[in-house]
């Protein structure tokens, strides 16, 4: 019985001996694991810092295609061209110069925001047709982003899909032009009014550092640094309103009027932005006086100009 129970214990401290260890290498495991998720989580916090604006100056960097050749046809886009482009769409890729172009997340909003600019700068010329794959290359990223992206801007009416070639952006006419500012000023001078008679001199000074940007992108003729403050200064003076269905509407709005005339940007494009930011501040010292008929005679004129 002695010799049972010895060999007993002994079995049993085996088996402890083995339980420790076991528990050891679980532990190890899981820190290693718990370290590799903090990594990751920390790589992809990272990346979701990258915002747009790397795309969009890959768009306003490129040239517009030029001759209505099979090229052209085709969606050729000249200029610099990103190496690595058959890397995984994942991967930052970098221009010749050392700038990103897409960052690996949000490829599609990025890419979307690019093709957006690239339409207010007139880089996608009116009547041009561009093919999705092309265009991936460019941004250094799989064309499934860019379809997806060029789906939204058919659907926003800026381009039109052309079967089996790719998509053709829209020209736009001087009526459509018209009835879009027609509709801006049904939807926000009554709003802007009610603004007017109800809120304090303070709010509006509040805004004046949005109107003082378009007047800084104005002087530098930057049409699509323009386009953004702008339509920052809208939103702002809508928001005032507490309808977020009203300033979303009236922006996606604005966005469309944005886009270029046909024949591309306007001649005197400075001349034409700064007397257009000016507005912004003549606007803003009537509500804060609270002249309306100058507030309502200014909106109108306003919404009377190209594409502002």
């Amino acid at each position: 019985m002695r010799a049972a129970d010895a060999a007993d214990a002994g079995d049993g401290a085996e088996a402890a001996r083995g339980a420790e260890a076991a528990r050891g290498a679980d532990g190890r495991g899981g820190a290693e694991g718990q370290d590799g998720l903090a990594g990751a989580d920390g790589r992809a916090a990272a990346g979701d810092r990258a915002g747009p604006r790397a795309a969009a100056e890959a768009a306003r960097g490129a040239p517009a295609p030029t001759g209505h050749g099979p090229r052209a046809a085709a969606g050729h886009v000249p200029g610099q061209r990103a190496r690595g482009t058959g890397g995984p769409p994942s991967e930052e890729v970098r221009t010749p110069g050392g700038r990103p172009q897409v960052q690996r997340c949000s490829v599609r909003g990025q890419v979307l925001d690019a093709l957006r600019t690239a339409l207010v700068d007139g880089d996608l010329v009116p009547g041009e047709v561009y093919s999705a794959p092309v265009l991936a290359e460019h941004f250094g990223v799989s064309a499934t982003p860019v379809r997806e992206a060029m789906q939204q801007l058919a659907g926003e009416g800026a381009v039109e899909v052309v079967p089996n070639r790719g998509f053709r952006v829209v020209r736009r006419s001087d009526r459509e032009l018209a009835e879009l500012a027609e509709v801006r000023s049904l939807l926000e001078v009554p709003v802007v009014l009610h603004l007017a008679r109800t809120l304090s001199a303070a709010r509006w000074v509040e805004l004046r550092p949005l109107a003082e940007a378009t007047t800084v992108a104005a002087s530098r003729a930057d049409l699509a640094g323009y386009a953004v403050a702008d339509r920052a200064f809208h939103r702002a003076v809508l928001a005032l309103s507490g309808n977020q269905q009203l300033v979303r509407t009236a922006d996606e709005l604005h966005r469309r009027a944005q886009w270029p005339v046909p024949g591309g940007p306007p001649a005197g494009r400075r001349a034409g932005l700064l007397a257009d930011a000016a507005e912004h501040a003549a606007l803003l010292d009537a509500l804060t006086v609270r002249d309306l008929a100058v507030v309502e005679s200014l909106m109108r004129e306003h919404f009377r100009g190209a594409g502002t």
